[in-house]
């Protein structure tokens, strides 16, 4: 029966990934459904593992985009006109990144204070595994994609 589950997640990934990325420009929804289903496969939860787990886990990755989008808009988009900046502005800039950073650091100490009630130490740091082996798993689709010739 285990087998049975493993092959359907696996043939889930293998039609997202070819759906994702027929695609033109792959959105963030996309690309979440192709990270769940591949932490699944990755982390074999439980039923009752699973039900605990994802509400903690999407409530973290939805902070973890706000800081994102944050250091994208605050900080980042200006370092495109640097020359223009005063020294103060670049201080104060500077001065921004480094509370988005601490205030980072405590949503991930919260996170995986959180996530460690639900789901083993293991398969807490198998999670941290996980979610570099699938941005891997991303980079590589997209540099075959593009080696073929494909947008």
């Amino acid at each position: 029966m285990n087998n049975y589950k493993n092959i359907a997640i696996v043939m889930l990934m293998l039609f997202t990934t070819t759906f994702i990325f027929g695609q033109r420009k792959p959105d963030k929804s996309k690309i979440r459904t192709l990270k769940v289903a591949y932490l699944t496969e990755q982390l074999e939860f439980t039923p009752t593992e699973a039900e605990a787990f994802w509400p903690i886990y999407n409530t973290y990755q939805d902070k973890m985009d706000a800081f994102r989008n944050k250091e994208r808009n605050l900080i980042y988009g200006k370092t495109n006109d640097m020359e223009t900046l005063s020294d103060q502005e670049v201080n104060s800039m500077l001065e921004d990144l480094i509370i988005l950073e601490d205030e980072k650091n405590k949503v991930n100490k919260q996170f995986l204070k959180d996530i460690r009630k639900v789901i083993s130490a293991k398969k807490t740091f198998l999670l941290l595994k996980s979610e570099n082996g699938f941005k891997r798993h991303l980079l590589k689709q997209y540099r075959q994609k593009k080696a073929n010739g494909q947008r």
